[in-house]
């Protein structure tokens, strides 16, 4: 196992630190605005309603708190392996570059195709329609019923027996139309430079690690729950750990016994997406101040805090309410985490400790924290499209900054308008559940061009290297795949659409390629 920070004393070769479009960029990132994306780009509304639907699939209080410090372990070691990348590369587009430069464009390509199309873009509708739903909490009049311009509504396309598309209605109510304003808000702010997000950023995470914090420190000290603490951590605690566990296979699929390890990865869909979006710093790489040393701090410090935040909150939840309930409990407690209403795990512990105020104070908290967390979304994505665009494989337009903030503008309009769409079109969940498997895919990918540039391009500076390499590195890599078989064994309607979408990126990025090199061809 190497040292955690070690300097390469060979010549550097081949990648280049910086490249010349990256110095036209504004350095206004530091370690603490780095940081703080990280960790606001990771914090959205997940941690605060996924644990009932892994409590279900598990149906055990250990098993609950194991994919949790699963999803940390994988998060954390593929932050530290990034950290390699980042302070070897740390050029606008992050992982774009990464897999671009470690496998070829193509690769590059596909990710910033699927980034753009479904992972960042439909992350920031859900996001925002999200607050939008929290919003209506303290205003009936916001609501996915209120509906301002109903366009039409698609029913449902079923392909087989694992795959349903459509069943949605286009147009805008109350409800996405603060979505739609959130993003154009931001989008426009995120215009006048990279300080001035960061500023927003900086606060709002502030505010959001502070409301989880309390969450935990309320929840430890004076929410505890007799009842809950019998139920969970008595003899309960390894209910099911050596049971088989049902799974459904695809939508209205049959049901099968599956072991504890293969649970474990079933339940990874809800966790690992809920911590996703830690490397979105990378892709702001070209305004981060000293990056070879910020960048790889920022991905370890980020992302160490938020995990231990998310396993301590899913202590809590145990703390203040039984893991095991019934749909139609009467109470709080005998609906218990798996049948809370509507999944709002956060918000029934709340309540329970507080009363009505809970489920103020919680909408309130989830607010803040989606319109954080989709400031970074929208401020980091930007930088990708035009990396790409300085590659020839994006609109050119994306590809020129401000001429007085050195923001990439065109970028984030043309983001504004494509997530614009989804929150119209009412796309975006279903999207977003088609790409976990992809999402997965890519970071296998990227992780996996760290052995390929070691071997390629040995002699190239690296000011950090990835802690535990190759061990952790190949670790990673080695459960990533497994949970990637089971996904697709057992959940078909989260893997073959991401596919599908992914695939589609290769005619597209010919067509592209053609594009810019068509007029060379025509003068010869």
């Amino acid at each position: 196992m190497e040292k955690h920070l070690t300097v390469e004393t060979k010549p550097a070769v081949a990648i280049p630190a910086t490249s010349s479009t990256d110095r036209e960029f504004v350095k206004g990132l530091g370690l603490t605005s780095s940081t703080m994306l990280v960790m606001g780009s990771m914090i959205g509304s997940g941690i605060f309603l996924v644990s009932a639907e892994i409590a279900r699939e598990v149906d055990s209080p250990a098993l609950l708190i194991g994919a949790w410090v699963i999803t940390g372990f994988l998060t954390i070691v593929a932050a530290l392996s990034y950290g390699e990348l980042a302070a070897m590369m740390p050029q606008a587009g992050g992982q774009y570059v990464y897999l671009r430069e470690a496998l070829g464009p193509l690769w590059g390509f596909l990710y910033g195709w699927t980034l753009f199309l479904v992972i960042q873009t439909g992350t920031i509708a859900a996001v925002g329609v999200a607050f939008g739903k929290f919003f209506g909490v303290f205003f009936p009049w916001i609501s996915s019923t209120h509906w301002l311009i109903h366009l039409v509504k698609v029913p449902p396309i079923h392909i087989g027996h694992s795959v349903t598309l459509g069943n949605m209605d286009v147009g805008i109510n109350t409800q996405n139309l603060m979505a739609i304003l959130m993003v154009i808000a931001l989008s426009v702010i995120n215009i006048f430079g990279v300080k001035t997000g960061a500023l927003i950023q900086n606060v709002f995470t502030f505010a959001k690690v502070a409301a989880l914090f309390g969450l935990v420190i309320v929840g430890l000290f004076i929410g505890r729950n007799a009842a809950a603490l019998a139920a969970n951590f008595g003899p309960n605690f390894w209910h099911g750990v050596r049971a088989l566990h049902p799974v459904q296979v695809g939508s209205g699929g049959t049901l099968v016994l599956v072991s504890t390890l293969t649970i474990l990865a079933v339940a990874q869909v809800g966790s690992l997406f809920s911590a996703d979006a830690w490397n979105n710093v990378t892709f702001t790489a070209g305004e981060v101040i000293n990056p070879k040393r910020n960048l790889p701090l920022s991905l370890a410090l980020g992302t160490g805090v938020v995990i231990a935040l998310y396993i301590a909150c899913n202590v809590i939840y145990l703390n203040v309410l039984p893991l095991h309930g019934s749909p139609d409990g009467a109470t709080i407690l005998q609906r218990g985490i798996q049948h809370a209403t509507e999944d709002r795990v956060a918000t029934a512990a709340l309540t329970q400790m507080f009363g009505a105020i809970g489920g103020y104070l919680m909408a309130a908290a989830i607010m803040v924290s989606g319109f954080g967390c989709n400031n970074g979304l929208i401020l980091s994505g930007a930088r990708v499209y035009y990396a790409m665009a300085k590659d020839g494989l994006f609109f050119r337009g994306a590809g020129k900054l401000h001429p007085r903030y050195k923001t990439p503008a065109v970028s984030l309009m043309v983001q504004m308008v494509w997530i614009c769409i989804l929150c119209v079109s009412g796309s975006y969940g279903q999207l977003l559940d088609y790409v976990v498997f992809a999402v997965l895919v890519f970071y296998i990918l990227t992780i996996a061009g760290l052995f390929v540039l070691r071997f390629k391009r040995p002699n190239a500076e690296r000011p950090y290297r990835a802690f535990g390499y190759p061990v952790l590195p190949a670790i990673y890599i080695v459960m990533a795949i497994f949970i990637d078989i089971v996904l697709l064994l057992y959940k078909p309607q989260f893997t073959w659409p991401g596919l599908i979408i992914v695939l589609l990126g290769i005619p597209v990025y010919y067509a592209w390629r053609w594009r810019r090199t068509a007029p060379e061809v025509s003068a010869v």
